[in-house]
């Protein structure tokens, strides 16, 4: 199960809606929780490129970061499943798939096996 803080994923929505019809890959940051992933926050990788076909970065190019727990992109144009290129390419250990409206409706998260995950928002406390 991934639960991901929803001021985060807000942000993440707002940034894909102004980048659309581009596609767009951030890196997801956050924790490990028992049997899932706790994702607090995302960050645009270093020299990250996105156009209407594809979105990547160069993952050399990345400091050394443990808490990174894996990408989100878009596919403005296509189905909330990853590609094949998308799973040979996986980095990390979860991957987040945003389509439109861009908001919780449209969300899937996958293992790198290609299995969904679960998925929650939830409310950072005060």
């Amino acid at each position: 199960m991934i639960h991901m803080e929803r001021e985060a994923f807000q942000g993440l929505c707002n940034l894909s809606k102004a980048r659309h019809p581009l596609e767009t890959v951030v890196l997801l940051r956050g924790q490990k929780t028992g049997e899932g992933y706790l994702v607090t926050e995302f960050l645009l990788p270093p020299w990250g490129f996105g156009s209407r076909g594809f979105a990547s970065f160069n993952p050399l190019a990345l400091p050394i970061d443990f808490s990174i727990l894996g990408t989100a992109h878009t596919h403005p144009q296509g189905p909330l499943r990853p590609s094949r290129v998308d799973l040979q390419n996986f980095y990390g250990r979860i991957m987040m798939i945003l389509g439109p409206p861009y908001d919780e409706s449209s969300v899937a998260v996958y293992d790198k096996g290609g299995r969904a995950l679960g998925f929650k928002l939830f409310n950072r406390p005060l």
